[in-house]
């Protein structure tokens, strides 16, 4: 059978993958359930398990089609460039509802919060001691990020390394002191609406921060393999795009949860 295709478009070929990812989605979110109830971790460990190998089989297949099979042309391009930037727009309208929530309940507090932003009884963050740092560092990171996107469309092998190297480090720096925010945080997710509001926004934010700093970390991979051109770069594109969009977001995170909601 011939394998010549009259059409630029890329027809993929079975796999097990979404049906994996689905069942290791599954397993995860019950595993977790059963941890809120005091349950072993079990459960959980096995689903993140079977969702980290759908992962790394999944990008592999990707990159594989892209990179050496020549499947990714440039009409096949052009959709995923699309494809990236509606679930951006997604991403987007999913933290505009945190946002909302926010500004409902912070503009005009109920009287059962003693009608005060922060509710009576609780003692928000100083915004300029961690909060302003981690604002620093992904504001480091988005000039990083740019270095390494430059430095590769001059066929700058080490330099896009090094960059891409210091986006990662500073992404995991902010997720270590989110952790410790966390941990030394004088308030729970329990704690009236603006403990809800705040852990649920900066929460999911730092959620994105693992999986843009995860998404980096494969480009890097990636760039050392040799997988990326001047002209052929697209999944680095993309992890850009999302690091900006994080980015973005911290900042309004910042300045109406941290410093004026505080």
């Amino acid at each position: 059978m011939s394998t010549h295709s009259n059409h630029p478009f890329h027809l993929v070929d079975y796999s097990p993958w979404p049906l994996t990812g689905a069942i290791g989605a599954m397993t995860t979110v019950s595993g977790l359930v059963k941890w809120f109830h005091q349950y072993d971790i079990s459960l959980f460990s096995l689903g993140m398990l079977i969702t980290s190998l759908t992962m790394y089989q999944w990008w592999r297949d990707i990159s594989r089609e892209g990179t050496f099979q020549g499947l990714h042309t440039f009409q096949v391009t052009i959709g995923l460039r699309w494809g990236m930037i509606l679930f951006i727009v997604s991403e987007v309208f999913f933290f505009v509802s945190f946002f909302w929530a926010f500004f409902h309940s912070s503009l005009s507090p109920a009287v059962e919060l003693g009608a005060l932003w922060p509710p009576m009884g609780i003692i928000a963050f100083n915004p300029f001691q961690i909060p302003l740092l981690n604002t620093a560092i992904l504001l480091a990171s988005g000039v990083t990020v740019t270095w390494a996107h430059h430095s590769l469309m001059e066929n700058n092998h080490s330099q896009t390394t090094q960059s891409l190297f210091f986006t990662i480090l500073l992404g995991f720096y902010f997720s270590m002191l989110q952790a410790y925010e966390y941990l030394e945080a004088p308030f729970t997710i329990s704690d009236a609406v603006y403990g809800s509001t705040f852990y649920m926004a900066t929460g999911f934010h730092g959620l994105h921060v693992l999986i843009g700093t995860t998404f980096l970390l494969v480009c890097l991979l990636r760039h050392l393999n040799n997988h990326f051109s001047k002209t052929h770069h697209f999944g680095f594109e993309a992890a850009a795009w999302y690091w900006h969009f994080v980015d973005i977001v911290w900042l309004f995170l910042y300045v109406s949860i941290y410093w004026w909601g505080g």
